[in-house]
């Protein structure tokens, strides 16, 4: 991406010289002959009949910088090889198009040559921001000019640098290449100094910033086979250290590479050699010497930063160094405007300052005129004071005249304060009973308002049952017919059943009377049963079997033919039969009697109870005719 953004530089300069008109197209027959040349510069193989086909004429026109950009970056600069080309041959080819329309010293004669004018527009082109159209900033420049000054062994007029900066078109539109050219042509920097001086303090920069070269110097090195010391010529760059024979660098005798792996050393004297230092890397050591101890601190702080740049990733020192200058730049801008900001503030809080200043002058001047108004009113009210207090002296004197007075009414009122204190203290008692008066009172409405509640819901339930009676009315009105003739069948058989309970009345006083007797004869037969049961305990268990309810299986009762029941007793086989069996005779007559008796008995509570039903089911039938009467 570096290397693309570097090719467009140049290749903008070329494109913007072939704009004649300064229209921003240029023809298609030149864009042709540009992209032909560019394809050579760059050894990028090319089809001509594919170029001929894309720029052929036709009624399109000219094409606009942005319509030719798809194809330089599609079929030229997509293609771009690092290594397989030299970027200077590129370069030339673009400042042979661009100088011919724009580069002109005045009168024909300037200070620079061409080769000068020419490395310093390179070194223009690699200090500017990829920003069309290109242009440097002031900064830029003064650095720029400081190196080319150092290297002339020269110091810089700030005067003139200033001068040239202030001017009008510079300040607008900032710094271009032309204008930076003509400004050197003006010979202001180079007053005194010989041109051989100025072209080899262009190419030390030159060489320095655009050919990526560290630092460059004669140093003695110490031979790996002959163990013998020469003198090379050695050039540096971010990544590998190289040396040549001479400085024409025609040829190179070896090279170093440098990685994370390398480190300087500075070594002592030895074998007659000053200022020593070796730059070690994972397989050699190699020795060498500079001329003083300026130059060979220069050589390891070189090498060490060559070493940084490599570790970091970075390929030019002067990338680098261009990034933080422009880091500095907008961080000073960034401080400029922050500045000027508060300067706003300052002058908007300077006003404010001075409008409170006015006000509170204006609240000053009122604040006088409040104090003098004040000192008057505090005339006038002492004035006054002194004669409300006469006036208050002559007051108390009735006061006390009136006081005398007011001690004999007090006596009086003190005597009725004691007879008011014994009525409100009834009129209390009488509160708290009119009190609790109230408490029942509320409580009495309180339920009565309960039971108005409980009546309305009563009322609501008695319509509803009203609604019910109704439609029993209306079912009970079907049946009056019906009911009045079963109350004369009924009435009949009433007198019938009356008759028949008269008799089964008589009858149970009868069966009582009888009862009454049989549990006479049941208490004797008792009596004896228990004498009798003192000498049988066999005797005692039995009777108590016989006395217990009778089971299912074991007794049942049957109805004969007169409607009586008849008991069927258990088997002979029962041992319990055999002791029965030597009871007397009169005993099991008892028996049969006295049950005979409870079964009369039964018979008649259960005829009673059947007349009494009858004789409620008909009074409430008669009372029903009579409520539908």
């Amino acid at each position: 991406m570096e290397l693309r953004a570097e090719l467009l530089k140049s290749i903008w300069y070329a494109f913007t010289s072939l704009d004649v008109e300064k229209s921003g197209k240029v023809s298609k027959s030149q864009l042709k002959v540009l992209s032909h040349n560019l394809y050579t510069a760059l050894n990028i193989p090319h089809d001509p009949v594919a170029l001929e086909d894309h720029f052929r004429d036709d009624d399109d026109g000219p094409v606009s910088n942005q319509g030719y950009m798809p194809y330089l970056n599609k079929f030229i600069l997509d293609k771009v090889v690092e290594g397989t080309f030299d970027k200077e041959n590129v370069d030339v080819f673009c400042w042979t198009l661009c100088a011919k329309k724009n580069y002109r010293p005045k009168d024909g004669v300037g200070v620079l040559l061409d080769k000068d004018a020419f490395h310093l527009w390179c070194i223009f082109n690699f200090l500017s921001e990829d920003k069309y159209p290109l242009i440097l900033a002031p900064e830029e420049v003064e650095y720029l000019l400081k190196k080319i000054c150092l290297a002339m062994s020269v110091e810089l007029s700030c005067v003139d640098m200033e001068d040239f900066i202030s001017q009008e078109p510079v300040q607008l539109s900032g710094i271009t290449v032309w204008a930076f050219l003509d400004f050197v042509n003006t010979g202001r920097l180079t007053r005194g100094v010989e041109n051989d001086s100025v072209t080899m303090a262009i190419d030390k920069v030159y060489q320095e910033i655009v050919g990526n070269i560290i630092k460059e110097g004669y140093l003695w090195k110490k031979g790996h086979l002959r163990r013998n010391w020469n003198e090379r010529w050695f050039s540096l760059r971010p990544s590998t250290l190289h040396y040549y024979v001479s400085e024409d660098r025609k040829e190179c005798k070896g090279c170093i590479e440098l990685d994370h792996n390398c480190c300087v050393e500075v070594l002592p004297e030895k074998e007659g050699k000053r200022c020593m230092f070796c730059v070690k890397t994972l397989t050699k050591t190699y020795e060498m010497s500079a001329p003083d101890t300026k130059q060979r601190q220069e050589w390891t702080t070189a090498i060490q930063t060559a070493i940084r740049l490599c570790v970091e990733g970075k390929n030019s020192l002067h990338k680098d160094l261009k990034l933080r200058r422009r880091k500095l730049r907008e961080e000073r801008e960034r401080r400029r405007t922050t500045k000027e900001e508060e300067l706003q503030r300052l002058c908007l809080l300077q006003g404010e300052k001075e409008s409170k200043l006015a006000e509170l002058e204006l609240l000053q001047e009122a604040q006088r005129h409040s104090q003098a108004a004040l000192l008057q009113e505090e005339q006038k009210r002492r004035q006054k004071h002194e004669e409300l207090q006469r006036t208050l002296q002559d007051q108390l004197q009735q006061a006390e005249e009136e006081r005398d007075n007011m001690q004999a009414e007090m006596a009086l009122k003190d005597a009725e304060t004691d007879r008011q204190r014994k009525r409100i203290r009834e009129l209390e008692e009488m509160q708290v009973r009119l009190e609790e008066a109230l408490h029942q009172e509320i409580r009495a409405r309180q339920n009565e308002e309960a039971y108005r509640l409980t009546q309305a819901s009563l009322l609501v339930e008695e319509e509803e049952k009203m609604k019910v009676l109704l439609a029993l009315q209306e079912e009970q009105e079907q049946y009056i017919l019906k009911t009045q003739r079963e109350k004369q069948e009924l009435r009949q058989e009433m007198v019938t059943k009356s008759q028949a309970l008269e008799e089964a009345q008589h009858q149970l006083e009868k069966v009582r009377a009888n009862r009454h007797r049989m549990d006479q004869d049941i208490a004797t037969a008792q009596r004896k049963l228990r004498q009798a049961s003192t000498s049988v305990k066999h005797w005692n268990v039995q009777m108590n079997r016989l006395m217990h309810p009778i089971g299912p299986g074991e007794r049942r009762l049957s109805l004969g033919g007169s409607g009586v029941p008849v008991v069927h007793g258990p088997s002979l086989r029962d041992p319990s039969l055999r002791l029965y069996n030597q009871r007397s005779e009169g005993e099991r007559e008892k028996e049969r009697e006295n049950e005979q008796e409870n079964i009369e008995e039964k018979e008649c509570e259960e005829r009673v109870s059947i007349i009494g039903r009858e004789e409620r089911r008909l009074s409430h039938a008669s009372n029903g005719d009579m409520d539908c009467a």
